[in-house]
């Protein structure tokens, strides 16, 4: 059985990665990075932000899928 997740906590964990993305565009910017790389991170902070905006309204069963894509992708991101 898939683990549960509440509209609470879905949004902690897509705000968790949304921060990453703002920590890493704020790194990018200073270090001179090209405009490719700030599109890929902007894209990825376009989708946290659309995602957040989904679980206003989000049953349950919407709640844990992004809870649990955003786990996952949070785990992915830690290894960059």
């Amino acid at each position: 059985m898939p683990e549960q997740w509440s509209p609470q906590a879905a949004t902690e964990a897509v705000l968790a990665v949304t921060r990453w993305y703002a920590e890493q565009i704020r790194k990018e910017q200073q270090s001179g990075a090209g405009p490719e790389r700030l599109k890929t991170l902007k894209d990825g902070m376009a989708v946290c932000v659309a995602d957040l905006e989904a679980l206003q309204d989000a049953g349950p069963e919407e709640a844990s899928e992004i809870g649990a894509r955003y786990a996952v992708r949070a785990q992915e991101l830690e290894g960059q």
